[in-house]
């Protein structure tokens, strides 16, 4: 895995971005000529109501959806432009994705579970095995890793996510509510992992929360409210 220092380049350029749905025949506007920059080894957290479009705004950056209009720049590369084959290549490349309820296949070990996104990758079952070891070890979880998900705790699952999320080394790590469904022990103990991958290890992490006590644990915060971004909480 490697440690990338924090540079002073833009990663991720959000320019005049609109994202509109069609629900029928009614046209529903969820983000309008939004920008943002994200700097390399920036740990962002993106806060704002239900229906603010945090998730929408995430998933474009991920490669999950495309914009209406306006680009996506990650890595000076246009993501928006991708053939769907190529952007689909480019987001195993370059994307971790941490989700709020984990999303494991209850059948697989953990370990197993982590190995998922290399199977994509030309790695062979030794080089996979090492990634997904060294992977285990950065979240503390080398002793559980034949573990099923049933039989680790909502925090152990978690950990087993972000081991996931970071075993391809992305450049980019998109953590959706990650603590949402946790108490707050187990909570502030996937905050500290995010700040160590953060801190120690170079990774550029935005985060989308509801919660302030999560939020205070990023290097800045946003604010999205009816389709706009600014630095000041939703009053």
């Amino acid at each position: 895995m490697s440690e990338t220092k924090s540079g002073n380049g833009t990663l991720v350029g959000i320019d005049g971005v609109q994202k509109v749905f069609q629900r029928g025949s009614e046209k529903i506007h969820v983000l309008a000529d939004l920008n943002l920059q994200v700097r390399t080894g920036e740990f962002l957290a993106l806060m704002g109501p239900s229906g603010s479009g945090k998730s929408t705004l995430l998933n474009l950056i991920g490669g999950l959806d495309r914009p209406t209009r306006g680009s996506v720049s990650i890595a000076g590369e246009r993501i928006e432009q991708l053939s769907d084959r190529r952007l689909a290549a480019w987001r195993a490349r370059h994307v971790g994705f941490v989700f709020q309820l984990y999303n494991l296949m209850p059948t697989l070990a953990a370990d197993r579970n982590v190995e998922l996104p290399l199977l994509l990758t030309h790695l062979s079952k030794s080089e996979r095995r090492k990634h997904v070891e060294t992977a285990l070890a950065m979240v503390g979880l080398s002793h559980r890793a034949k573990h099923h998900p049933r039989t680790l705790s909502g925090g152990e699952q978690q950990r087993v996510g972000i081991a996931r999320a970071i075993v391809t080394d992305p450049t980019l790590l998109l953590c959706d509510e990650p603590t949402g469904d946790l108490d707050r022990k187990a909570g502030d103990e996937i905050l500290t992992l995010l700040e160590a991958l953060n801190r120690e290890h170079g990774k550029t992490i935005i985060m989308v929360t509801h919660d302030p006590h999560a939020s205070a644990r990023a290097s800045r915060t946003v604010h999205l409210n009816k389709g706009q971004l600014s630095n000041e909480p939703v009053k």
